[in-house]
């Protein structure tokens, strides 16, 4: 062990209040960085599981001056053909008015070829109530969202009137209820692709397809493939740009926050440095008087710094994962609104990465090590004959 690392772990232990003090603000600063660093991921990956995964990842719509796609089934053998794509849906979507009763409310009605639709929207993940592949083999039918089934008063199994302007009105059976715990519960239903253009009086053709592809990140490159086919195409993160928005302003403030407080704490350090430089100025003079040079005065209270930093960070990830793991069991009672608010979350969505453990410990030893340059500087630059002489 070379002398300078062995005399700073022994002014480390013998300050053991300030040490404590030390390691203390750094953990708790460390901590409170860890456990929010591992909601954050948690939150952002259960905001993509809720709106991007439900999303289409590329959605094409009709040429310029068309309302419709005519030639789709072609258009799609093209889409698919595109690397990158693993699946697309054609529909034909259009407003539409529901009456049971006295009841009556507006919303889209989508026509869709039900397994397809599933591959891009998993659907059937959210049915509560009958099956969505029903659409595909009954006619005349039709799968509602549950806050616009509660608000027409409809069960599975009901029949709904449905009529729109310049459409031919018809009865449709409920053959299913899904739930999203989203807004498409209300302004959302779903029929078969033929029952859809029967509905609204069109030939075989589609008003729009959705592409779900296997990396979401490649949207916009897809989406320019496709528009050289002579169809309009968009990417999720031009069709949802507060998606991204609402992430990066959440991870910005997030970062900016946790590092002032990290920063915060690292001053800790310079602070019991500064009084290890004070109380321990004879021993510095008596170490340059034997020969100690400028450079291992300064590397002792590096040393001393960076071992604080190190094991500050060690304990504050270990407590820090501990107690996001533990938040991360906790789930909310049947029938809190919060988890109804946020697409039927049941629990704290809480991710741990070991990358983001190295990182946290990685940054906040260096740090500390930069930190503890300026004490370091002090030490060194001590005379050593007025050193030894100070009381």
């Amino acid at each position: 062990m070379r002398y300078e690392l062995y005399i700073a772990l022994r002014q480390i232990r013998a300050r053991k209040f300030q040490t404590l003090l030390s390691v203390g603000a750094i953990a708790l600063a460390v901590m409170v960085l860890t456990v929010s660093q591992a909601l954050m991921v948690g939150f952002t990956g259960e905001l993509y599981d809720t709106t991007v995964n439900k999303l289409p990842h590329v959605s094409v719509s009709p040429q310029e001056d068309e309302d419709y796609i005519y030639l789709y089934r072609t258009l799609i053998e093209d889409i698919n053909s595109i690397e990158g794509v693993d699946s697309a849906s054609p529909y034909l979507t259009g407003k539409a008015s529901f009456k049971f009763k006295a009841n009556s409310r507006n919303a889209e009605l989508k026509g869709v070829i039900p397994s397809r639709e599933n591959e891009i929207s998993g659907i059937e993940a959210d049915m509560v109530e009958g099956s969505f592949r029903e659409l595909e083999y009954s006619r005349n039918t039709v799968v509602l969202g549950s806050k616009l089934a509660e608000k027409l008063e409809v069960k599975q199994g009901d029949f709904v009137d449905v009529s729109f302007p310049n459409a031919n009105p018809l009865p449709l059976r409920v053959v299913g209820i899904f739930h999203t715990g989203s807004p498409l519960d209300e302004s959302l239903t779903y029929t078969s692709l033929d029952t859809a253009q029967n509905f609204y009086d069109v030939s075989d053709v589609i008003n729009g397809i959705s592409v779900r592809l296997d990396d979401f990140n490649r949207d916009r490159e897809v989406a320019a493939e496709i528009e050289k086919t002579g169809y309009k195409a968009k990417g999720w993160t031009e069709s949802n740009p507060e998606i991204l928005r609402t992430i990066a302003i959440e991870t910005t403030s997030n970062n900016i926050t946790l590092g002032l407080i990290v920063v915060i704490a690292s001053f800790g350090v310079v602070s019991t440095l500064n009084l290890s430089v004070i109380g321990a100025t004879r021993q510095i003079g008596m170490l340059r008087a034997m020969g100690a040079s400028v450079s291992s005065i300064r590397t002792i209270f590096l040393l001393q710094s960076g071992i604080l930093g190190l094991l500050g960070a060690l304990a504050g990830t270990l407590t820090g994962v501990i107690i996001a793991l533990w938040i991360g069991e906790y789930e909310y009672p049947e029938g809190v609104e919060f988890a109804e608010q946020f697409g039927g979350i049941s629990s704290i969505p809480v991710v741990v990465r070991p990358q983001d453990i190295i990182i946290i410990i990685a940054a906040v030893f260096l740090l500390n090590l930069i930190a503890g340059i300026y004490p370091a500087q002090q030490a060194a630059k001590l005379d050593p004959v007025k050193a030894i002489s100070s009381r």
